[in-house]
């Protein structure tokens, strides 16, 4: 009777146990000293580096890599949808017609508010 509550109690120790020991193995593999000072420097190459180090990027290099990542996800399933095709018949037809709608409105409303152009 009480055998489903020592499954809960398993995978919870099992999850905090795996959570701990990949925190502490990380831990343990990133606290050494490996080469000179050069090492812990951006680009690692060796060469000083010239100017901040810290500089910023626009936001326009991230609402690129978003878009990308969305259209990226879209071809994904749109590949998916035709390997499947024959099977899902008029309803997957309809259900791909609104995904890809919805997706061209937004694109649209991103085009229309100016997100596209580079700055």
């Amino acid at each position: 009777m009480t055998t489903p509550l020592w499954y809960v109690l398993g995978f919870a120790i099992a999850g905090f146990s795996f959570v701990f020991l990949t925190i502490g193995a990380s831990w343990l593999l990133t606290h050494r000293h490996k080469g000179d000072r050069h090492k812990g420097l951006p680009y690692e190459s060796g060469i000083d580096t010239y100017g901040d180090t810290w500089g910023r990027f626009g936001l326009s290099f991230y609402i690129y890599a978003l878009l990308f990542v969305a259209f990226d996800i879209e071809v994904i399933f749109i590949y998916l949808w035709a390997l499947v095709f024959q099977d899902v018949l008029i309803g997957g037809l309809v259900s791909m017609a609104i995904f890809v709608a919805v997706l061209l409105l937004g694109l649209g409303y991103a085009w229309r508010k100016g997100v596209l152009t580079w700055k």
